[in-house]
């Protein structure tokens, strides 16, 4: 097989474990509408049911570190793809399983377990797999595949719903919804069986003749054994061999700089839009019900579009340049819609101003952050501090997902002078410390191998 080809197999593959990502978070938000009536939820328990995956994924984050050094980034990630294909099945809860909440909740966990899993290993896997001059590109389709599945699961949930009425929707469709996700959830188990393992994780369990294959199909013989070489080079010079502190200045310094990227993610309120998306366009923009799941459409197809610019440019302007324009735009998008909302006069400029920052975030914070924390980690703790920053990423995603609402219904904001915007004032100010930390702490990675970046650590 060309190397080309080889390599564009490996991305997809691992990359359908972000479409899934994608699809199962997305699919909270078509089905949340007729849920909530068939269970007739309250806000809480409302809150509780779209945010209980997200435990889910905390754990599965916390858990993917030990699990990938022990068996692999393969083989975890095998393990998630059947967490997402349980969670799938049981979400639509079929007529044998009680039809409860709770048990509503338990399968979503279970999805969210398969997110936290895949979520740390599939671009840590690209990451190791890549060459280093299109590293960026390749661990950006993680991204790309990330909205994709929420721009397909929209599509998906949309069309549901549309061919139901919405006695029907309430009844059976939300269940529908849920359970198309089992097309990629069960794709993704079976293609995951012919990729290869990660050479860098073969290389620290010592099969160096195995991990000398993979990288002979990626590179050639030269520069595979030259990145061999430079493998086993870096592992030796960690520690010289002694068992790693991960509680030493210097690598705790690294692990807290991810973890910190990683959690500022999630604080530019990227996940309160996409999770709460048919609520704001209902409540703050004063879109009707029968045009709520359109808007959703629009939004995910924004967000495609501006991840494949990010993909194209992430290898030739760098990181930080991306993240830069990014936040910017950011700022922008959410000025423009909390201005309108201070002023009562929502319309078509707050629409262009959440488009907006979803096309900055899609450019930016979105696939720069897993790119840089698959590539910023010395490969002795990339498991563990790879793990970590993803395990906080998901929690700083629950905070958000479980305050936003009740920020949103708080008198404070829907009362003069904030009328609505005081959330995305707060996000503002968040998005303005990504700037700052970006200057100060963050390597620009750009063109560099793995091996490379560890020495700017030193």
């Amino acid at each position: 097989m060309k190397k080309g080809v080889f390599l564009l197999l490996i991305a997809a593959v691992s990359a359908l474990g972000g479409l899934l990502f994608g699809y199962d978070t997305g699919v909270i938000n078509g089905a949340q509408f007729y849920l909530t009536e068939y269970f007739n939820l309250s806000d809480a328990l409302k809150g509780w049911v779209v945010g209980s995956a997200l435990l889910g994924c905390f754990v599965g984050a916390i858990v993917a570190g030990p699990l990938s050094i022990k068996i692999g980034r393969k083989w975890s990630l095998i393990i998630s793809a059947i967490f997402f294909t349980v969670s799938a099945y049981g979400s639509g809860l079929p007529d044998f399983l009680p039809q409860t909440v709770s048990m509503l909740v338990v399968f979503r966990i279970i999805g969210g377990l398969g997110i936290g899993v895949a979520s740390m290993n599939a671009p840590m896997y690209i990451a190791e797999i890549a060459p280093s001059d299109i590293r960026g590109r390749m661990v950006t389709y993680y991204q790309l595949a990330i909205v994709i599945g929420f721009f397909v699961v929209f599509l998906a949930t949309y069309f549901i719903g549309s061919d139901l009425s919405v006695e029907e929707n309430i009844d059976f469709g939300w269940r529908r919804m849920f359970w198309s996700e089992l097309i990629p959830s069960i794709l993704f188990l079976i293609l995951l069986f012919i990729v290869p393992k990660s050479p860098r994780w073969l290389a620290l369990k010592g099969k160096e003749k195995a991990a000398l294959a993979v990288l002979q199909q990626i590179n050639g013989n030269e520069v595979a054994n030259k990145e061999l070489h430079n493998i086993k080079e870096s592992l030796n010079k960690t520690n010289d061999g002694v068992k790693v502190s991960y509680f030493s200045k210097g690598i705790l310094a690294i692990i807290a700089i991810g973890t910190v990227l990683s959690m500022l993610q999630q604080f530019t309120g990227i996940n309160a839009v996409l999770y709460y998306g048919a609520d704001i366009f209902e409540k703050a923009l004063g879109f009707g019900k029968e045009d709520v799941l359109q808007q959703q459409i629009l939004l995910a197809f924004v967000n495609l579009v501006f991840t494949f610019v990010a993909m194209f440019t992430v290898d030739k302007f760098g990181r930080k340049p991306l993240l830069y324009i990014g936040s910017v735009g950011m700022i922008v998008g959410f000025l423009l819609l909390s201005v309108t909302l201070q002023q009562g006069n929502v319309g078509v400029l707050s629409l262009i101003g959440v488009l907006m920052f979803i096309a900055s975030f899609a450019l930016s914070m979105g696939p720069v952050v897993w790119v840089l924390l698959a590539e910023m980690f010395p490969n002795k703790i990339r498991s563990v501090a790879m793990s970590v920053a993803v395990a906080a990423q998901w929690a700083a995603n629950y905070m958000v997902s479980q305050s936003f609402p009740v920020v949103m219904g708080s008198e404070m904001n829907t009362s003069a002078p904030w009328n609505g915007s005081l959330p995305y004032y707060i996000f503002i100010v968040f998005i303005l410390v990504i700037v700052f930390v970006t200057y100060k702490f963050i390597p620009e990675t750009k063109g560099k191998s793995l091996e490379e970046i560890e020495e700017f650590w030193k």
